[in-house]
């Protein structure tokens, strides 16, 4: 999973696919796990979405502008904008409901 900030937003505004950002922390545990489900689903999906993760110790900027009062938090994004979002850690079949629209 490729790390997303400030400089390299555009990736995420600029993107033909679906784009899920993790909101995450290196402490966190329940991101860690998040972390993992998202791998899998990124191989499963491979070339029709991008994930990214964002810390937000790292990146308060990013966390602002969405609103990000909890972690992990995974914000979906089309056509460059949030169109939903994932608050707290949940298992593997939530995020593939949210994500299935995002692709047609």
């Amino acid at each position: 999973m490729k790390e997303i900030n400030v400089k390299n937003f555009d990736l995420v505004e600029n993107s033909k696919i679906p784009v899920l950002i993790l909101m995450s922390a290196l402490w966190c545990l329940p991101c860690k796990s998040t972390h993992l489900i998202l791998e899998e689903i990124l191989k499963e999906y491979k070339d029709k979405v991008d994930i990214f993760s964002c810390d937000v110790d790292e990146n308060h900027q990013l966390a602002e502008k969405y609103g990000i009062r909890n972690i992990p938090t995974i914000l979906y994004f089309k056509n460059g904008r949030v169109v939903d979002k994932q608050v707290g850690a949940g298992m593997k079949i939530i995020f593939t409901n949210k994500l299935q629209p995002l692709l047609s």
